[in-house]
């Protein structure tokens, strides 16, 4: 997969999991556990795309 596919496809399952912290956090008893997983992965993936894009 070339890099720049590879970025594309970061961003969108960063994307997902902002939405999925979104959707938790919006329930009336959000499982803080689960928010703190889905922003651990998507740290991970920020990282991964900020090691990817030259600076």
């Amino acid at each position: 997969m070339a890099t720049t596919e590879h970025v594309d496809s970061l961003k969108a399952k960063h994307a997902d999991l902002d939405r999925l912290i979104a959707e938790e956090e919006g329930r009336p008893h959000p499982d803080d556990a689960r928010i703190t997983e889905l922003k651990r992965q998507k740290l991970r993936i920020k990282d991964e795309i900020v090691q990817l894009i030259p600076h």
